[in-house]
């Protein structure tokens, strides 16, 4: 046991009553668990121990100092558990939130890295827009969570990824062969409008290329999105992330030119987060590149 204190050794030598005992449980020889103890009684001017054929026992000042130094040892116990815990991270908890393409590709990516590394960690997600996000880091029931660049200005953001927009198109589709389409060639089918926070952005692409899609259907979820486009019901825009991994029978086209949106890590104040929250936050940060390629189709 690597750095014992006196009061320590004393605990455990008064508890067992045998300085050999105790030296072999701390790692010491016993001649100095026998100098630890006198130099103890030295500097407090007393004898604590005595010594006799019949072992060692507690001296009458040694039974009055006793609860004192049982005191500072098991504050240095707690506080070694503690610092255990710090470092180790044991039964900390992350609470954040991500919009559901984040949920369900880059969180678990994350999460069992992580967990690898702190398994004693634990992780609260909530699924949400970005006004979720948003109130939740701001009330404090959020450390931190996964938005886009410009939808929280007051936040801290750190940018991750940039995610681009694809053309959902029923396999039948006129266009569902093509290398790439611009807006405008999107105008003449019925649309189906991601209502994931982010509709507002998607329809400000179109209208930066003049045209306006024909918004038939607002859907939050986008997996009922793409079951409505196979079913020829319409067409949609939406961000690759949310397309990783997807089974339905549908065209993916990109669309010309730059237009995506920037996935960022959202936070109030790094140093008011927890350690476990800092130090996962730090780790998206750092293996953005190579969590985000993961979700390339």
């Amino acid at each position: 046991m690597e750095n014992i204190s006196r009061y320590a050794v004393f605990c455990k030598v008064a508890e067992q009553k045998n300085f050999t005992k105790v030296a072999y449980e701390i790692g010491y020889s016993q001649s100095a668990v026998s100098q630890i103890i006198k130099n103890l009684e030295k500097e407090l001017g007393t004898t604590l121990i005595s010594r006799g054929r019949d072992g060692i026992a507690l001296t009458k000042d040694g039974e009055e100092y006793m609860p004192y130094f049982q005191t500072i040892y098991h504050a240095e116990q707690n506080l070694a558990a503690k610092h255990k815990e710090m470092a180790g991270l044991e039964n900390a908890t992350i609470s954040l939130c991500a919009l559901s393409s984040i949920g369900r590709h880059i969180l678990p990516y994350c999460m069992r890295s992580f967990k690898q590394q702190y398994p004693d960690v634990n992780f609260v997600i909530r699924q949400g827009d970005y006004n979720d996000t948003y109130n939740g880091i701001m009330d404090g029931t959020l450390d931190f969570g996964f938005t886009i660049i410009g939808a929280s200005p007051d936040l801290e953001n750190v940018p991750l990824y940039q995610d681009p927009m694809m053309a959902i198109l029923p396999l039948n589709h006129p266009l569902a062969n093509e290398k790439s389409v611009t807006f405008s060639q999107l105008i003449n089918d019925p649309f189906i409008l991601s209502y994931e926070g982010e509709y507002l952005n998607i329809l400000n692409k179109f209208n930066q290329e003049g045209v306006t899609p024909d918004v038939q259907y607002k859907v939050y979820d986008d997996y009922s999105i793409l079951s409505m486009v196979k079913k020829g019901l319409g067409i949609s825009v939406l961000y690759r992330a949310v397309l990783k991994d997807v089974s339905f029978d549908l065209s993916v086209v990109p669309i010309e030119g730059n237009h995506s949106r920037t996935i960022s890590l959202a936070y109030r104040d790094w140093n008011t987060l927890s350690l476990a929250s800092r130090k996962f936050a730090r780790y998206v940060i750092d293996h953005a590149a190579e969590i985000f390629s993961s979700i390339q189709m």
